[in-house]
């Protein structure tokens, strides 16, 4: 392992300049950046914080928090005020500050939707519905969504991102800029489709042979394929048609990873995705979309309910061979610091909290009341430790078996790597002994704790972990096993350098992570 993450990192000089890209190999996924591995610890602002003016409010909390990446928006509205004439000041002006603030970029495009409204267009696209037709309701009416179906909406659409694509190829050759997001949270809200008459007469033919077999339906219309989702896939088709065209000219100008994301609330059932976000990338329609947008590298879901089976069900959905694990928005609120260690264990390339600046907006119930220091300070402290190793753990997820857990309702996980059983426990006290008048630690009914391992060996694992107690032990219960070693310590240029070794008190009860994460190294034997 020393060897292969030595030579990862002599190589880095020789790939400065190289374009980010995504690499999967054997169903693993890595974010290539300067041609090696790179793990995005993120951090979105709020949807109004992109203008020059505000920066300095954000700045302050992308150091505090240790992230390595700021999510920020490009609005079409203050790209193009008028219509033919680029504005490149916000842009120019971001990269600017995000080299100096040593911050790599993932910029949203917020063009034709965003959060499934029309409402970030230019207003000579809002006041002109004729050559910008909205997305209408069953009896008619339009709402206040721009139909996928509207030509001039597209051309335009893809007229500007083309635009600021051509602009990143000419000045940020250092590519600052990581990846894209092509719109945002795409799909209407209580309206499951465009029912205007040429979205009707859409409707009505076949369905297309290429989304038909990769959905595994027999051949017909969309009602005849898809029953009761009909309305859905068809909203997702056109979406997709619409996102590629986009997303295909923007790459022409510079092949950035393009992605886009899926406002997601149910990891089981479908019914509410045809009433929210309808038409977007929710996982029960991503066959369509990956076969209708191919130009897209990844999909990932906006996670906020602070549900446990919902959270780790659509990890487990985005999760994919085909598709790299990202979470470009999860809750600010306390209770979703767990979830960011499910995510690595599941090989996730990225995450980020949204509404991480000091603008004193909140989108509570969704995020916190509040983002004051303590709340900042729970998402700093597991991004403290990843951060100085982040291109070290995403060289290792993408080559090693991870799995990675987060406190739950249980108060217990486990699962099986190789010959060795790893069991998690929460809210336990780290001398675990019987005795009089004991407490258990103040966080033990608190929704917080995980951790995450990496399988470097039969017998030998990294293991990271915050609240929670890890404890290995032989599946076969007929065999017995010993720990060799423990050693906490980081990566510093690529090589292991261990601070200490855990022993005695510190293993006696399993490897105890408290407030702190810490990593370590363990070695593993049976007799």
């Amino acid at each position: 392992m020393t060897l292969m993450l030595c030579s990862v990192a002599a190589a880095a000089s020789a790939h400065a300049g190289e374009l980010p890209r995504l690499r999967t190999e054997d169903g693993r996924h890595a974010l290539l950046v300067d041609g090696k591995p790179y793990l995005m610890l993120g951090a979105q602002v709020h949807n109004s914080s992109n203008y020059p003016s505000v920066l300095p409010q954000v700045w302050p909390v992308m150091q505090a928090l240790s992230a390595n990446t700021i999510e920020i928006p490009v609005a079409w509205e203050q790209f193009e005020p008028t219509e033919g004439r680029f504005d490149y000041s916000w842009v120019d002006t971001l990269l600017a500050q995000a080299r100096k603030n040593d911050m790599r970029v993932v910029l949203l495009w917020f063009g034709s939707w965003k959060n499934g409204d029309s409402t970030y267009t230019p207003e000579w696209v809002k006041s002109d519905t004729k050559r910008f037709p909205r997305l209408q309701k069953r009896d008619g009416r339009p709402t206040t969504t721009l139909s996928p179906l509207g030509e001039a909406t597209l051309a335009a659409d893809r007229k500007a991102f083309v635009a600021l694509m051509r602009h990143l190829r000419e000045v940020d050759r250092e590519h600052t800029v990581i990846m894209v997001q092509v719109e945002n949270e795409i799909g209407s809200h209580g309206v499951a489709r465009d029912y205007s008459p040429a979205a009707e007469r859409l409707f009505a033919q076949q369905v297309p042979e290429d989304i038909r077999r990769a959905s595994g339906k027999q051949s017909g219309t969309w009602a005849e394929v898809f029953g009761k989702e009909a309305d859905q896939a068809f909203a997702a088709w056109t979406y997709a048609r619409f996102v590629q065209e986009v997303a295909v000219a923007g790459k022409a100008e510079k092949n950035l990873p393009l992605y886009t994301n899926a406002a997601v609330f149910d990891a089981t059932g479908t019914a509410m995705a045809a009433q929210v976000a309808s038409g977007g990338p929710n996982w029960n329609v991503l066959p369509i979309w990956k076969t209708a947008a191919p130009a897209l590298d990844l999909i990932g879901p906006d996670l906020y309910l602070p549900l446990e089976k919902t959270y780790l069900g659509l990890l487990d959905r985005y999760a994919r061979p085909d598709n790299a694990l990202f979470v470009p928005e999860t809750s600010n609120a306390i209770w979703a610091v767990r979830f960011f260690w499910a995510a690595l264990g599941r090989g996730a390339i990225g995450w980020a909290p949204f509404g991480m600046d000091a603008t004193s907006y909140s989108n509570y119930p969704l995020g916190a009341r509040k983002l004051d220091p303590a709340t900042i300070e729970a998402f700093a402290a597991p991004y403290r430790l990843f951060r100085p190793i982040a291109r070290d753990w995403a060289a290792i997820a993408s080559k090693h078996p991870t799995w990675g857990t987060a406190k739950n309702s249980a108060g217990e996980d486990s699962t099986s790597m190789g010959s060795w059983k790893i069991s998690v426990t929460y809210g336990r006290n780290n001398f675990d002994i019987p005795w009089p008048g004991m407490e258990p630690p103040p966080w033990a009914k608190e929704p917080v704790g995980g951790g995450v391992v990496a399988q470097l060996g039969p017998n030998e694992f990294l293991v990271a972990g915050q609240y929670s107690r890890f404890q290995f032990m032989p599946v076969d219960p007929a065999v017995n096993g010993q720990i060799m070693s423990a050693e906490e310590g980081t990566f510093i240029d690529g090589r292991w350098q261990a601070s200490r070794r855990w022993n005695g008190d510190q293993i006696s009860y399993g490897f105890n992570f408290n407030e702190q994460p810490a990593l370590l190294r363990v070695k593993l034997s049976t007799y």
